[in-house]
């Protein structure tokens, strides 16, 4: 009888254990499904905490999630194609497709003949489509995603570095990525995230200063954002296929450029496509502490600068 008590105890314990240690993975690793549809995506939890920049100053950040992959043209396309998006929505039951402002149609394939099923990066995107896109996601799930600022990709870059045997970013970079975007998903960091490094640059939310938060005088600076106040020029972070792993760290920066749309016949330019951008996508991210509608809807005014 003692041992049956003692047998069941252990068991109750374990159990709990368990239990425990699931409810701290489901804190750690989110899932969003998109209403209407079976499209979803994960996000990890990066704590807060903080890191120092490269010129000695002290970057603070609070707790975010993150995108495990950049975002997916099997994600995307609900938001380019109306007839693909549903009027379930679980912020408002007045959710209607016809009045979400949309990509245009783009005038040359802007997936290279990758296609836009089977989890292959959504390229191509300027970063006023990406926003849209974020704003679109918060109308459909009611839950608030942006791209991350500059201070918060290095952040979850610096915890989430793996490195080759030549001690370079593992990642799709020139020299073994055929020339071309892969799949997400296929190189994963130690904690789970994957194409922080190489495939697709990442578009964050800052503007371009020359270097890292030099026009901040603080020596401690907490949760900065390099506020836009025009339409370029924007920072990118995590190289591409297209650049060299030796050459590609968490603190590398890249500048948006007016030749990634070179071959667009508009004027102006398009707000929605890079018909030479087959090398930038985006990631999301998501604060613990999610704004007010009100805040929000701030938010995208200043971010988005047409």
């Amino acid at each position: 009888m003692k041992l049956y008590i003692l047998i069941t105890e252990i068991f109750i314990f374990l159990t709990i254990l368990i239990s425990a240690n699931a409810q701290e993975s489901n804190k750690n690793l989110i899932t969003q499904k998109i209403p209407g549809s079976d499209q979803h995506f994960d996000l990890k939890l990066i704590e807060a905490g903080e890191f120092e920049t490269e010129s000695g100053k002290k970057v603070t950040l609070d707790a975010f999630y993150i995108g495990t992959n950049e975002v997916t043209y099997d994600l995307f396309i609900l938001f380019k194609r109306k007839e693909f998006d549903s009027p379930v929505s679980n912020l408002s039951n007045d959710y209607k497709p016809d009045a979400i402002s949309r990509p245009t149609p783009p005038y040359e394939d802007m997936t290279w003949g990758m296609g836009d099923e089977g989890g292959f990066p959504a390229v191509s995107s300027t970063q006023q489509a990406a926003l849209r896109f974020c704003e679109w996601l918060y109308l459909k799930t009611g839950t608030f995603y942006r791209l991350p600022t500059e201070a918060e990709w290095t952040y979850a870059a610096l915890l989430n570095s793996t490195l080759d045997k030549d001690g370079n970013m593992e990642g799709w970079f020139k020299e073994n990525s055929n020339n071309k975007y892969h799949k997400t998903g296929e190189i994963t960091s130690k904690n789970g995230i994957s194409d922080l490094f190489g495939n697709v640059l990442e578009w964050t939310l800052d503007s371009w200063e020359d270097d890292f938060l030099a026009n901040n005088d603080s020596e401690t600076i907490s949760n900065p954002w390099v506020e836009p106040v025009a339409k370029n020029y924007r920072v990118l972070k995590g190289g591409s296929f297209h650049d060299n792993a030796n050459e590609v760290t968490p603190f590398t920066r890249f500048k948006s450029e007016r030749k990634w749309q070179q071959r667009d016949p508009q004027i102006p330019k398009s707000k929605w496509w890079l018909t030479d951008g087959s090398f930038v996508g985006f990631r999301l991210v998501s604060p613990i502490i999610q704004p007010s509608k009100e805040e929000i809807m701030t938010f995208f005014v200043k971010a988005i600068k047409d």
